[in-house]
């Protein structure tokens, strides 16, 4: 197994001078070196061929022994130094102060095809920012984390990816309510890889601590290795920095409403300024559509990462880093201005979006009135937000209101509940869906297939995840690859896979897991 090593932020960035592996206050760096925990007995259960082959390696790299001692932490790989980040944020609204990579250590950084990458283990030990977690994953979150990375790649969702799923041998004890009544689990590591994990926080510590030199040298590394395209210098060239990282979030958070997904822990240290989906903890999909809705056990009384909030969030995070860069450019105004643009470009963006999931051209009064009678209508009955887009791609033009509507139905999740006052609500709005579709110069089929392609089928919902959670504890890891196989083409019909195209059960309905999750991994 070879890999080409770079060490662009150890060498660049400064290094925290205490190296014994302790909980602390770290000033004046932006890391810490830190070695893995030597698991007892690793073992991997899944890799992801296709991350296989984005940092270079191949099948056959997989199931050597360099593969299992690398990504199980179990040795260092030759030339490299393992790291912690330092970095704070905002967690719930609230300043948290340093927070840091409490069990992420990244391996190493490497270049294939000209594209770098940065390596990452989550679960292999304490790092001095563990504050007072044990620095370690349970195996529930890790294949969580493991196939919802891959299913939002092939989604289309900027995100990490996940290159493989280790178990550790060890158990390790976990709250999963916390309501007290903690239990042994097993360990595991996934393997993440994103071109950096620079996030918000980095950048809101060396703020908050008036380190002003260090600050700069963060920022000046981050344009310089990940944002090229900036040529400008100055004040000028850290505001295209800020712009580039709010237009790259705002994408983000439009691909999060698109499929339906929650991220369900939106803290600006959970935020990274490549706007790709970071931190996969307490997620879930949209089973039936709710903007109000969060998976996060935590988030249940104010629920502030509420899917229908998501993009509010992603602007007052993007405040707070504002308010980091600020001292390198000394001017609110321009800043302000970047700010001021998030809502009504989103809006823009967010409107295009759901005209293409109802297959619609034409943006104006009619469509975006059309889109908003749809939400609105959406959470008259418990409807099935991933079933109900898919199917409406069915409706030919030439269709009554009501034929139209029994193509739908099924989304449904009590169908005999359907009230007539809300049935007949349904039909108008398809009588003016129709409308437009007769107006549209588009074919059915052409209309079906732009339709289908910014509708999946499949999406990783909290219920699949659990039952390959389950399997796999009982050391049936059967399941994970059978889900990860069909979330590689979540747009396609694939009719061998036709029973994950299906309403969340009703067992899973109030089932840990299923319904709620908490941020305990």
């Amino acid at each position: 197994m070879k890999l080409k090593i770079q060490n662009k932020f150890t060498e660049i960035l400064p290094a925290d001078s205490i190296t014994e592996n302790y909980v602390r206050q770290v000033a004046g760096a932006s890391f810490s070196y830190v070695t893995p925990e030597k698991p007892s007995n690793p073992k991997v259960i899944h890799v992801a061929e296709e991350v296989l082959e984005l940092i270079g390696l191949e099948p056959k790299d997989a199931t050597s022994t360099d593969f299992l001692a690398t990504f199980s932490g179990t040795t260092v790989y030759p030339e490299t130094k393992p790291f912690a980040m330092a970095y704070a944020g905002h967690q719930f609204g609230n300043w948290a102060g340093q927070l840091g990579d409490g069990r992420a250590i990244n391996l190493f950084e490497i270049e294939h095809n000209n594209q770098s990458w940065m390596l990452q283990l989550k679960g292999a030990g304490k790092t001095p920012y563990s504050r007072r977690g044990d620095g370690f994953a349970v195996l529930r979150s890790s294949i969580r984390e493991h196939l919802c990375s891959e299913a939002m790649f092939h989604l289309g969702v900027p995100t990490t990816r996940s290159l493989c799923l280790l178990t550790t041998g060890d158990s390790v004890l976990r709250d999963v309510l916390y309501n007290g009544n903690a239990a042994y689990e097993p360990g595991a590591i996934v393997c993440r890889v994103a071109p950096s994990f620079i996030r918000f926080g980095n950048f809101e510590l060396l703020a908050a601590r008036n380190d002003f030199e260090n600050l700069q040298l963060l920022t000046d590394f981050t344009i310089q290795n990940y944002f090229p395209e900036i040529t400008l210098e100055g004040k000028a060239k850290y505001l295209a920095f800020f712009k580039a990282v709010s237009q790259k979030t705002l994408d983000m958070v439009i691909h999060w409403q698109r499929v339906g997904f929650v991220h369900g822990v939106m803290n600006t240290d959970n935020m990274s300024v490549h706007g790709i989906t970071i931190d996969y903890g307490p997620y879930g999909w949209q089973d039936d559509y709710n903007p109000d809705w969060t998976p996060n056990t935590t988030d249940s009384e104010n629920r502030r990462y509420r899917f229908g909030q998501q993009a509010d969030v992603a602007l007052w995070n993007l405040m707070q880093l504002a308010n980091a860069l600020y001292p390198l450019i000394d001017e609110a105004e321009p800043l302000e201005a970047i700010l001021n643009a998030f809502s009504p470009q989103y809006q823009k963006k967010y409107n295009q979006m759901m005209l293409d999931k109802i297959g619609i051209q034409e943006e104006n009064e009619a469509t975006i009135a059309l889109v908003k009678a749809l939400e609105e209508n959406l959470v008259l009955e418990e409807t099935d937000m991933t079933i109900f887009f898919r199917n409406l791609a069915e409706v030919d033009k030439n269709d009554t209101e009501i034929m139209a509507f029994d193509r739908i139905k099924t989304a449904f999740y009590a169908l005999e509940e359907i009230t007539e006052r809300n049935e007949s609500t349904w039909l108008f709005w398809f009588t003016q869906y129709l409308t437009q579709l007769k107006a549209a110069t588009a074919s059915d089929e052409e209309r079906k297939q732009k339709m289908n392609a910014v509708n999946p089928k499949y999406v990783l919902r909290n219920y699949m995840a659990q039952l390959a959670i389950e399997a796999a504890e009982k050391e049936d890891y059967s399941l994970i690859s059978e889900l990860y196989e069909v979330l590689k083409n979540p747009y396609d019909e694939q009719p061998e896979a036709e029973k994950w195209f299906a309403k969340r059960p009703d067992w899973a309905r109030t089932k840990v897991g299923c319904s709620m999750l908490s941020c305990s991994s």
